[in-house]
């Protein structure tokens, strides 16, 4: 793949993340891909990529991702993103969120995602779901 089709599949994709659809978003998988966050269990087969994608879209209904970057090694693609959205679905909190992070793809021959291992802070992500500023307090 090159370099401006992995920019427009990798643009393509971040807006797949922001439709609210997750069916389309799991068509950028392989019929068996799988999708693994954090290095938690992975969801493997396009069923259960859009669950997961689901959960994700329903807690967050105005969830934007935007592509910040995206390159090609040797074994696999690196597609860096920026997250926003507000936690205001079913028992939301009520709080936004914005956060950074990245996801590794293997691409099959055809051009779709056969394995996506995706990474961000997850204690960033807790702090701001649960309020807590950034700032530091002195200490006495």
């Amino acid at each position: 793949m090159s370099q401006s089709e992995l920019t427009n599949f990798a643009t393509r994709y971040a807006a797949a993340w922001s439709s609210q659809n997750p069916e389309n978003l799991a068509s950028f998988y392989v019929e068996e891909g799988s999708l693994t966050v954090n290095a938690g269990d992975p969801a493997v087969g396009r069923t259960a990529i859009a669950a997961k994608a689901r959960g994700f879209m329903e807690a967050f209904p105005d969830m934007v991702v935007t592509m910040d970057s995206v390159s090609q090694g040797e074994s696999h693609a690196t597609f860096h993103w920026t997250w926003t959205g507000t936690n205001t679905g079913p028992g939301g909190t009520g709080r936004s969120v914005r956060i950074s992070g990245y996801e590794e793809w293997v691409l099959s021959d055809n051009g779709l995602i056969v394995e996506s291992k995706g990474h961000y802070d997850e204690a960033e992500y807790q702090r701001q779901m649960n309020g807590v500023s950034g700032e530091r307090k002195p200490t006495a």
